[in-house]
């Protein structure tokens, strides 16, 4: 339950510190008075998103505390654990957002994040407003709701389904990697076909490209080349060229070369740059004799190139790489061509699956129709003590057989409706075609009355569900927060004097001015409090003698 809420600078709120009972807390006030403020700070330090507009004016930060006490066997308590968060029951959340829009979170003085709070507070507090009217309205939500109901059962089935839709997912892939089915594999085998002969076809080798590319720059290069051999032919061995220099260098130093070694080692080495030269234009009249250009070597190499590059757009970055796709479609190739057995083979695990899901989706469609059936007639009985005498409510099942079945899903093949009627001689329809404000208030009521027992959740909170609710229907719907708060904590935002005539703890909400600013507060009433805010409630006068008994009658008729 939730034992105490602590707010500070949020909207108009000041300082709050509210203590609450573990049955059945009012929250009442003035239209405006700020009773949705408290229900927003609850909202946030639950885990919901927030801005700065929440932050009261002229504050850095808006700060929400909340101190709940828990079974130590509790579902949020598991939670706790899991995340290494010690408690020994008590359990409490603090959240902060500063006006440059960071925050922080706290649980048990532990930092957590947004995702890990709410894997928290979604077992501590079911918080139900006017708009969750529209949570179930819708058919994906009201399938949720008759599977909680018999959760025992439909989780076991549902992981079942899971586990064979998983399998099933595994053995198509592995189809799928052997080509698919027959078309498929045969397109697929066409393909792996043409890139393995346009392959082969080019007979490339590795280092293929690089000399292609270096022959077609000789060739590009020829008469370049040819200037520069006969430049360089030139000036080593013609007439007056570095040969005749070379010689006369080499008769001058002979003269000396026996005077000393020296002069000896350095014609030697004139001898050695003589016997050079020789060997460099020997080999540079080589080059000269093999250059040619030959234009349909020159076509040749072009076409070879563009091919090499074609293919290693498609299959690689360079020889080595297509050589490698070509052995690998090879072998890919071989396998698809020898898949049919194996495609047979898992194929036929598939529709053994499919039996499977089948039925299971049919013991889980019978379990889900008899949950909802018990459940509709709950319901019923609800809405006959809520003042709708001719209620009828039941549950539609859209029939599936094995050829429409879904077979895909783990939540089974089952779409469903809730169809309601509230007059007598009126067919029942979709809820949502139907239904009306007022009616919607009490059919939530009655939901949450079957509920209570089922989902571990400690507190409920109701914003102003009895809206458009009066005399009769009032006092039953008190009732009701009655029974349900013998097993949950409720907080309940009411207008109602029959509810707040009913609570165990009544709030008032109210504003006043301090320091020329408009401020919220809240006060626990005292009985006499609660009883001036009843006859407040029902329009009366608290001077009145009649309308405070009025009042009193009213708090003892749901003490009895």
């Amino acid at each position: 339950m939730l034992k105490r809420l602590y707010v500070k600078n949020v909207a108009l709120i000041s300082e709050a510190d509210i203590e609450f009972d573990g049955g059945l807390n009012v929250l009442s006030g003035e239209t405006g008075s700020g009773k949705s403020v408290i229900l927003d700070s609850i909202n946030f330090v639950l885990g919901c998103k927030a801005d700065r507009t929440m932050i009261r004016y002229g504050e850095n930060e808006a700060f929400v505390r909340a101190e709940f006490n828990l079974d130590k066997n509790s579902d949020a308590v598991k939670v706790l654990k899991e995340y290494d968060i010690e408690t020994e029951g008590e359990v409490i959340i603090s959240r902060k957002l500063s006006a440059d829009g960071k925050g922080s979170i706290k649980i048990n003085g532990d930092s957590v994040t947004a995702s890990m709070l709410k894997g928290v507070t979604q077992h501590l507090v079911d918080v139900h407003g006017q708009s969750e009217h529209f949570f179930l309205l819708s058919e994906e939500n009201q399938l949720k709701l008759v599977d909680n109901l018999a959760s025992d059962k439909t989780d076991k089935i549902k992981n079942e389904l899971s586990v064979l839709i998983s399998e099933k997912r595994q053995l198509k892939s592995k189809i799928n990697s052997l080509g698919g089915d027959e078309s498929e594999r045969a397109r697929k085998l066409d393909l792996l076909g043409y890139q393995i002969n346009e392959i082969k076809a080019a007979e490339i080798k590795v280092g293929e490209y690089d000399e292609l590319k270096m022959r077609q720059n000789v060739i590009l290069n020829v008469e370049k080349i040819m200037a520069a051999i006969s430049e360089a032919r030139t000036a080593l061995g013609d007439d007056g060229g570095c040969g005749d220099g070379l010689a006369s260098a080499m008769h001058a130093v002979n003269g000396i070369s026996s005077i000393d070694e020296e002069y000896s080692q350095i014609y030697n080495r004139l001898e050695g740059v003589s016997a050079e030269i020789d060997d460099i234009c020997e080999t540079l009249s080589d080059f000269a004799d093999n250059l040619s250009f030959d234009e349909g070597e020159a076509k040749q190499i072009d076409e070879r190139l563009e091919l090499i590059k074609t293919l290693i757009k498609k299959y690689g970055a360079d020889e080595e790489q297509i050589i490698a796709y070509m052995e690998k479609a090879q072998a890919e190739f071989e396998a698809i061509s020898d898949s049919a057995a194996l495609i047979e083979k898992y194929t036929a695990q598939i529709s053994d699956c499919d039996e499977k899901i089948y039925a299971l989706c049919m013991q889980l469609t019978e379990i889900r129709k008899r949950t909802a059936q018990y459940f509709s007639e709950k319901v019923v009985d609800e809405l006959k003590t809520l003042n709708i005498p001719d209620a009828q409510f039941g549950v539609y099942f859209k029939e599936y057989d094995r050829s429409t079945a879904d077979l895909q899903s783990a939540n089974g093949s089952d779409v469903i409706s809730f169809e309601f009627s509230a007059n007598k001689g009126e067919p029942k329809k979709p809820l949502n075609k139907v239904i009306s404000g007022g009616e919607m208030s009490r059919f939530m009521l009655a939901i949450k009355t079957q509920l209570k027992d089922l989902n571990g959740i400690s507190t409920y909170i109701f914003d102003e569900i009895d809206a458009g609710i009066s005399g009769f229907t009032a006092a039953t719907v008190a009732k009701k927060f009655i029974d349900i708060s013998k097993h949950t904590q409720i907080l309940a935002v009411s207008h109602l004097p029959q509810v707040c005539a009913a609570s165990d703890e009544q709030l008032l909400i109210y504003k006043v001015e301090e320091g020329g600013k408009t401020v919220t507060k809240v006060k626990r009433l005292s009985k006499e409090q609660k009883v001036e805010e009843i006859i407040r409630l029902t329009g009366g006068n608290t001077r009145s003698d009649a309308a405070r008994q009025h009042a009193e009658e009213l708090i003892s008729q749901f003490k009895n």
